[in-house]
């Protein structure tokens, strides 16, 4: 089985217009997964607004691994990481 690599570019952000950052996150699917599955991955992200999905495409493994880098880079994502993390501790052990 192989696999379908992708950089989606999301739309995060407080309520409200203009009040957003475009990230770009890079996805791994399996092969037989279409550009509506990726959509829907993306969109059901933490942090993503209401249709905050802005674009989609495939990429190489190379790009993706690039992507990957540049993820760990990033300071917006770095902080919803580390909040989306400590919210799931404290409902695990509220």
């Amino acid at each position: 089985m192989g696999f379908k690599y992708w950089r989606a570019v999301c739309r995060y952000g407080h309520v409200g217009l203009r009040r957003e950052v475009a990230v770009a996150r890079f996805l791994v699917t399996d092969s037989g997964s279409s550009i509506l599955d990726v959509y829907s991955l993306a969109a059901d992200m933490p942090g993503v607004k209401s249709h905050g999905v802005i674009q989609i495409q495939p990429i190489n493994q190379e790009a993706y691994e690039l992507g990957k880098k540049e993820e760990d880079s990033n300071f917006y994502l770095q902080k919803l990481k580390n909040f989306t993390s400590k919210e799931i501790e404290e409902k695990l052990y509220a």
